[in-house]
């Protein structure tokens, strides 16, 4: 039935929107993902989380067929509710990855911007829809947009709604890849494969360095970095990654591609 799939297969999480025709972000589907946000989350086995959507496009946003019924108070709470949310998934321990088609508007956009990786399909637009109806973006938006690509651009989007093709995306540093619709699939999951296969605790401490960097600037990036580093000698992964380069640099040879557990 229609709403937001999550599961969960060898360490790596999926969660599928599916709200035809427009697969907006409804009440509920945003509780589900709360819900799914909290179980990734506290899972210490996760490895790589993947978002993807059914249908012609990714998302045009939030649900906006109740919102007059709601009180401005009661808009707030909900609102600073899906933030919160929305910043437990920016901050999962497990690098996320968001693969977009279609339109991507909103709140579906701003769901997009909170992953570390973007794969669109060249037939992708992205737009920040709010000012058409006299909002602002709800989901921190525009200032996400902001660190990857300036704050001119993220005003010009934000003040104008314009859609914006994947490619100019691409350029402006806020995707990560575009590719042909047919092949979006496989190069999300060969991204996907890719991170799940890799040094989760790496990926932990490089998503909280940005995280921090966000927030502090580079200061405060660099006070993680000790912290981070006797964090990770105490892993399997880092352990056996430096041995395996120590014993290439004695022989003389490539390091050998490692298969990390995410210990």
């Amino acid at each position: 039935m229609p709403g937001l799939h999550f599961t969960v297969d060898a360490n790596v999480a999926t969660l599928v929107i599916d709200n035809p025709p427009q697969n907006r972000l409804s009440t509920e589907m945003l509780a589900d993902f709360a819900a799914a946000v909290r179980k990734m989350g506290s899972d210490p086995d996760l490895r790589a989380v993947l978002v993807r959507a059914d249908g012609p496009d990714f998302s045009f946003g939030g649900d906006i067929s109740t919102w007059l019924e709601l009180e401005p108070q009661q808009m707030r709470e909900n609102i600073a509710g899906f933030v919160q949310m929305s910043n437990a998934f920016e901050q999962l321990p497990a690098p996320v990855v968001v693969a977009v088609h279609g339109k991507c508007m909103g709140g579906g956009f701003e769901l997009a911007l909170r992953a570390d990786v973007i794969v669109a399909a060249d037939n992708a637009v992205f737009a920040h829809s709010e000012q058409t109806i006299g909002l602002v973006t709800l989901l921190g938006g525009i200032q996400r947009v902001a660190e990857r690509a300036g704050r001119t651009r993220a005003m010009r989007w934000a003040l104008t709604s314009e859609l914006v093709p994947a490619k100019e995306m691409l350029a402006a540093g806020v995707v990560t890849d575009v590719v042909a619709a047919a092949d979006l699939d496989s190069a999300t999951r060969a991204w996907v494969t890719r991170l799940a296969n890799g040094p989760t605790q790496a990926h932990v401490g490089h998503k909280r360095m940005l995280n921090a960097w966000a927030s502090g600037g580079i200061a405060a990036a660099d006070q993680l970095i000790p912290e981070l580093t006797e964090r990770l000698m105490k892993t399997d992964d880092a352990r056996r990654g430096i041995a395996s380069a120590q014993e290439a640099l004695r022989k003389g040879v490539p390091r050998p591609t490692l298969d990390f557990k995410g210990r």
